[in-house]
């Protein structure tokens, strides 16, 4: 008997999802006849759709609608909820540790396969800077962008109640570093946020706030352009956001941030977005990297010299052959990881069933980005756009792109919602810590333990 093929796809974001959802649309006959198998480990049971993230922390939109369940879209995978610690390609082998594991205490297992998808993405890129690990908050998932939505609220709880002047002006200092899509568009959202609530508050007004970006290099947003990227810093500077390019964060140390051009700030937020890097995952592996830590492909993104091997998105260098410069590679962005997916998907089933296959090439569209309600900038087929318009744009664009239509259509139901009815702005900073409550509770009271039983 056959044993059955067995595709092992490393990571459920945007290239795991849609390249197993389009696999098992493809091979639907050899799924169902039990010739092949896909199976799916990802640390969570959901994708998260990045681009909304900073709605989301907004409160524009509900966090349970960026992100989409995979047992329900995959329905014909095997997934299981792990991460894989290392890969032996070349005894087409996976060791990985799921929750049954880390509850059995049992040691890690070993998963064997016989097509290899990776594409565990990225990490946050961080610096050894003072405090940082200490202080810093993250925008990288649907948990830090609801966390950093009830940090802000719960600072500005903190300086309507205080009666020190130095307590009340570090929580209302809030610390952006890294001026691309996410530290732009999470200040930008944020601050729209912020500023509405302080209405509600009786002795905040919006000018106590103070919002400081720091950038390394000379301009945010490059991926617009720099004429679009100057109208972004003049936007910005018009909503009193403190803007400082080439500067960056030398500590943050005891809450207070030190900026390279010697501006300290007192400040209980520092929100780090200063890029990504490929997921530890790869050095684990015996598969070709690159010198920034990615995986060799090939324009066809198989594993560039090795055989049943794949990779696309965050963790593949794939070669640009639309660029025409010799050595370029596609930007590691959803745009180039949802279209990447597909051929992706279909060039496994081409090879499984022995036929051509096909190369990855798209010309980048261009770049849209929201800098708060009703405002953004846009660069798409050379074209430029800011205000309303790139606004608009930007929704439309990523509510076509959001995956099933029951997303898009709950994230249209709340959008309009919100157009109709005024913003919550209500903390929920205990669903960070659930049990607190209830620990509190079934603690006895100090003394109880002294007193004799009756």
């Amino acid at each position: 008997m056959t044993e059955p093929v067995r595709i092992l796809v490393v990571g459920g974001g945007y290239v795991g999802m849609y390249t197993a959802l389009r696999l098992q649309r493809q091979l639907r006959a050899e799924l169902r006849s039990g010739a092949a198998e896909i199976v799916v480990v990802t640390p969570e049971p959901y994708m998260t759709y990045q681009p909304f993230l900073p709605e989301a922390a907004a409160g524009s939109i509900s966090p349970r609608h960026v992100v989409v369940p995979l047992r329900r879209v995959l329905d014909r995978c095997r997934i299981l909820i792990g991460e894989v610690l290392s890969v032996d390609h070349a005894e087409r082998t996976a060791t990985l540790s799921t929750l049954a594991t880390d509850e059995e205490g049992t040691a890690p297992v070993e998963l064997t396969y016989t097509e290899l998808v990776i594409a565990p993405g990225s990490v946050s890129r961080t610096l050894p800077v003072p405090g940082l690990a200490e202080h810093g908050i993250g925008f990288k998932t649907v948990e830090e962008a609801i966390g950093l939505r009830n940090h802000v609220i719960e600072q500005m709880d903190i300086a309507s109640s205080t009666r020190d002047p130095a307590v009340r002006d570090a929580a209302l200092t809030f610390v952006f570093v890294g001026g691309g899509y996410a530290g732009v568009e999470a200040l930008a959202e944020l601050e729209d946020m912020a500023r509405y609530t302080a209405r509600y508050y009786h002795n905040i007004k919006p000018g106590d706030l103070r919002w400081v970006l720091v950038e390394a290099s000379d301009r945010i947003l490059p991926e617009v352009g720099g004429k679009m990227g100057r109208y972004a810093v003049r936007e910005l500077r018009g909503r009193n956001v403190d803007v400082r390019l080439e500067t960056r964060l030398d500590s943050c140390e005891d809450r207070v941030a030190v900026l390279s051009d010697g501006t300290r700030l007192p400040t209980r937020t520092v929100v780090w977005t200063a890029g990504v890097r490929p997921a530890p995952l790869l050095a684990a592996t015996d598969l070709p990297l690159n010198e920034r830590g990615r995986i060799r492909c090939t324009a066809r993104l198989s594993v560039e010299g090795v055989d049943h091997a794949w990779a696309a998105g965050d963790a593949a260098a794939v070669p640009d052959v639309t660029s025409g410069a010799p050595g370029g590679e596609c930007a590691p962005n959803a745009q180039h990881a949802v279209r990447q997916a597909r051929v992706l998907a279909g060039n496994i089933t081409a090879s499984l069933r022995g036929q051509p296959l096909k190369e990855y090439a798209h010309a980048y569209a261009g770049s849209v980005a929201s800098l708060g309600l009703h405002k953004g900038v846009a660069h798409v087929y050379g074209r430029r756009l800011k205000g309303y318009p790139a606004w608009f744009m930007h929704r439309a664009y990523h509510l076509s792109r959001v995956p099933t239509f029951n997303r898009k259509a709950r994230v249209l139901a709340e959008w309009t919602l919100s157009g109709l009815f005024k913003r919550e702005i209500v903390s929920l900073g205990s669903l960070e810590h659930p049990r607190a409550e209830f620990e509190l509770a079934a603690s006895p009271p100090p003394g109880d333990d002294d007193k004799p039983s009756s």
